[in-house]
């Protein structure tokens, strides 16, 4: 019984350093990848720059008073970065 629980082990032990590339990837790597600092800091530009779009395009199809209060302060937070 113990000599196939050490095949066991082993099996698994060896089986994860065969396939450690692919299961990697997909346990131990973020969801999101940036490869320098001006990269992140241009994903994070973009991604303010769509809200700032979307909140603006509620604005243009329903104006101003369709905002509610959250969107406004959002709105406000946003336009002063």
């Amino acid at each position: 019984m113990a000599v196939v629980i050490i095949i066991l082990l082993a099996l698994i032990f060896i089986g994860y350093f065969v396939f450690q590339k692919t299961t990697g990837k997909i346990w131990f790597s973020p969801a999101e990848k940036y490869r320098t600092i001006d990269d992140e800091f241009n994903a994070k530009r973009k991604n303010r720059q769509d809200e700032i779009d979307k909140l603006l395009g509620k604005i243009g199809k329903n104006g101003l008073d369709d905002l509610s209060e959250k969107d406004r302060k959002r709105l406000d937070e946003l336009s002063q970065k």
